[in-house]
């Protein structure tokens, strides 16, 4: 690995941010020389802006994207995904439920593998949830065939050529469905590895929230839709 871009997305995450940043740029240096960490400010109304803003301006390893309003989940990530440079591009949330330093565990695979999709090891959140993303982990592999263990886990790491040659759309909760599974179809090899999973320190979650869970549905819906083979109309 030559070179690494480390990315996440927040909204509302002041109590978090700092920490984040601080272990992202200590993780990426002990890898490589060559590095950046983003911020992505999803249209945060607390104090993360002015912390993101304040970082940027102390190490110049540090970028800060803002948007002026909340877009979601999906498009946070598409702005750290067109944002980034380095050779390999990592990203996790910006809730603090991993620990950065599991990065490292990963470098091995980089060698043999374009896309690193971690799995959730004792995953620390409420039953709702954990029966929400069973549900969905399902739905995606009799709907769409990939056989990915913890879709939605956000702790991956891809070889920026998977990024430069796939186009994302989703703007929700299917954006990790939609990047993995263009990244299968395209020929790209992908790895799973377990990582530990940690309560959320601080904040609140959006992922069980029923507005971002409809969303999610519509979005795949559709998703499927698009995907289905057209056909062809035979004289």
């Amino acid at each position: 690995m030559e070179s690494l871009s480390i990315f996440f997305p927040c909204h509302n995450e002041q109590d978090h941010v700092e920490h984040m940043t601080s272990e992202a740029l200590r993780i990426a240096a002990s890898l490589v020389g060559d590095y950046e960490v983003i911020i992505v400010d999803d249209g945060s109304t607390d104090q993360t802006p002015v912390i993101a803003k304040h970082l940027a301006s102390e190490n110049d390893h540090v970028k800060v994207i803002h948007h002026p309003k909340n877009k979601g989940y999906g498009a946070a990530l598409k702005t750290g995904f067109s944002c980034d440079s380095k050779q390999w591009v990592f990203y996790t949330d910006g809730d603090g439920q991993f620990d950065l330093s599991e990065l490292t565990s990963l470098m091995d695979l980089t060698e043999s593998h374009d896309v690193i999709s971690c799995i959730r090891i004792n995953r620390q959140d409420p039953l709702s949830r954990r029966l929400n993303s069973w549900g969905w982990n399902l739905a995606i592999r009799l709907l769409c065939g990939l056989k990915v263990r913890d879709i939605n886990c956000a702790f991956k790491l891809f070889r920026r050529e998977v990024l430069e040659q796939i186009k994302l759309e989703s703007k929700g909760a299917l954006i990790d469905t939609e990047v993995l599974l263009a990244a299968e179809h395209a020929g790209f090899r992908i790895a799973q590895r377990g990582v530990q999973h940690y309560p959320r320190g601080a904040g609140k979650q959006s992922g069980g929230n029923l507005k971002v869970i409809l969303q999610a549905f519509w979005e795949l819906f559709k998703f499927c839709n698009r995907s289905k083979p057209k056909k062809t109309r035979h004289r």
